[in-house]
């Protein structure tokens, strides 16, 4: 009996195996997909470096007393100094990191949260679904900003608030996508013929459901990063991000507010733009591609 349970694991397995080789083989051929793929592997890797690429000395002001204010790339490589002498280029490999890490964190939050209202509130249904998708759509008719805005303020500044409120206000519009497909996934034969043996809910859910949506759920997390990492800065630039930790929103922040524009400073606000445009594009780009490897009927019309 373990044998045959062994057997079917390993089948199972390999299936999958094969099933995530052929996705592959399928997304290298998506040309915009491998250039967005590249630039999130660059941005990562700075993210990770950044100890190695950068002291971490340079974000404080005291210790670039001895260095020239608002120097241009020119006299202060690579990226010139700000308006306290702190190196641009230390301030965007070390913004990096905080940028990534709430768009992802704030993403994985959005995506949980809206994968476990959608998946309930298709398969269960009944008044479960009825009190979800009224939930889901006051989430929804507020504008998302204000009430970030509101949550962030209310909150204090700090990442782990910011993470929080960027996932909870991101969460309704992935709930509605989930609940759309679940609405006809519970409706299969496979999924009449594992309850009439016997199955759970949860073991419908779980065993059945879940593995069907997941695609849908990874194509939404690559499309939803770009807009937490929007909202970060977003907030960072309103000042209410964490005042202690540099990311690229911060550095927009900061270099308004020391008049980079009339001092004609285009290097510090320069690099974490074109930082937040690659990492915004190339995470839309992924999206994109991985919708179409994902969606038979998007691959076909492509080909």
């Amino acid at each position: 009996m373990s044998t045959v349970a062994v057997s079917a694991r390993q089948i199972t397995w390999q299936r999958r195996r094969r099933a995530a080789a052929e996705a592959w083989r399928e997304y290298r051929r998506h040309t915009p997909g491998m250039v967005g793929l590249a630039i999130l592997a660059i941005a990562v890797a700075v993210a990770l470096a950044a100890p190695l690429l950068a002291d971490s000395a340079g974000l404080h002001a005291v210790n670039t007393a001895a260095n020239p204010a608002w120097a241009n790339p020119s006299k202060f490589g690579p990226l010139g100094t700000d308006h306290l002498g702190r190196s641009v280029m230390t301030q965007f490999i070390w913004g990096s990191r905080i940028s990534l890490l709430v768009g992802l964190a704030a993403t994985v939050l959005a995506m949980v949260v809206g994968a476990v209202v959608g998946i309930a509130a298709g398969f269960l249904g009944g008044w479960i679904e009825a009190v979800l998708m009224r939930v889901t759509e006051w989430f929804l008719v507020i504008p998302f900003l204000p009430l970030a805005i509101v949550l962030a303020a209310v909150l204090g500044p700090s990442i782990q608030n910011i993470i929080f409120v960027i996932g909870i206000t991101s969460w309704p519009a992935p709930a509605r996508l989930i609940r759309a497909q679940v609405l006809t996934l519970k409706e299969r034969l496979y999924v009449d013929r594992s309850r009439a043996l016997g199955a759970s809910d949860w073991h419908l859910m779980t065993r059945h459901v879940l593995p069907n949506v997941s695609g849908l759920i990874i194509a939404n997390t690559t499309l939803t990063v770009p807009v937490a990492i929007l909202s970060e800065t977003t907030l960072s630039f309103l000042g209410l991000g964490d005042p202690s930790r540099a990311s690229w929103g911060k550095m927009l922040q900061e270099s308004f507010q020391a008049g980079a524009l009339t001092q004609q400073a285009w290097w510090y606000y320069v690099p974490p733009g074109i930082g937040i445009l690659l990492v915004v594009l190339a995470f839309t780009l992924c999206g994109q591609a991985l919708e179409e490897v994902l969606d038979p009927r998007l691959r076909d019309r492509r080909a």
